[in-house]
């Protein structure tokens, strides 16, 4: 029998990945100039492109085809933008290394990063749709369960992502390169404008498949096409598999 109380040991592996996503959560809560590029920005766009006619959308319906594109706009930026910035700059400090002499394991670290950006991404969701509803947005429910889920699928693809990416630069360089695919898919990734129609192609870009399966969903009340579909749950698992060989404590 153990004498000690509490008895000493490594902790279940699923209350480190809690309170790890815990942790997680609460100083990417604190980071305002990452809630400005992920949640301020997209929503001025938002308001913008329905308030305005400068930019040609398809239909008559400016905010049911903008809402859903800011909505997925925002995860890109929380879960791919946002934390490849910030895993590169927690290498670069060393915390990163500190985390690695725990009990936390890589797969456990990704995993918690992960859970901990879906919340956040569902909260600024609720708020970008709050914004959408004082615009005129109607959404459909029915296929609320399906938008969720696309969600959840992109910000593992992002997510990913971005672990891949802060681990093979630097941190400047990291900082660059997200930033970039960032604002290449705001003009680009058919979020706040149409993508260009590629036969099924576009669909290829994670958020251009995202915006669409969203609007279908949450707009149009209608399951969405498979391809979009398809494209999301193979990047999740290419960039999951592709983080957890690539990542590096140091």
């Amino acid at each position: 029998m153990n004498p000690f109380t509490p008895a000493p040991g490594r902790a279940p592996a699923h209350l480190l990945l809690l309170r790890h996503a815990r942790f997680e959560l609460v100083i990417n809560a604190r980071r305002a100039e990452a809630l400005v590029l992920s949640l301020g920005v997209p929503i001025l766009g938002l308001l913008a492109v329905v308030h305005t006619a400068v930019i040609s959308l398809p239909g008559d319906d400016r905010a049911g085809y903008v809402v859903p594109g800011v909505i997925a706009l925002t995860t890109l930026s929380t879960a791919f933008t946002g934390q490849a910035i910030s895993v590169g700059y927690e290498r670069f400090y060393g915390a990163l290394a500190r985390l690695g002499a725990s009990s936390l394991t890589r797969t456990g670290l990704v995993a918690g990063k992960t859970l901990a950006t879906l919340v956040l991404v569902l909260a600024q969701a609720l708020v970008v749709a709050l914004v959408g509803l004082a615009v005129g947005w109607r959404p459909q429910v029915g296929h609320l369960v399906a938008a969720v889920a696309a969600t959840l699928l992109a910000t593992a693809a992002y997510c990913g992502f971005a672990l891949v990416l802060a681990s093979l630069t630097r941190p400047e360089a990291t900082t660059a390169g997200a930033t970039l695919v960032y604002a290449v898919l705001l003009v680009g990734g058919g979020t706040l404008f149409p993508a260009p129609d590629l036969g099924g192609a576009e669909y290829l870009v994670p958020v251009t498949a995202h915006a669409t399966v969203l609007r279908a969903a949450l707009t149009d009340g209608m399951a969405a096409d498979g391809l979009a579909w398809l494209s999301l749950a193979a990047w999740s698992v290419v960039a999951v598999v592709a983080a957890r060989r690539a990542f590096r404590w140091d």
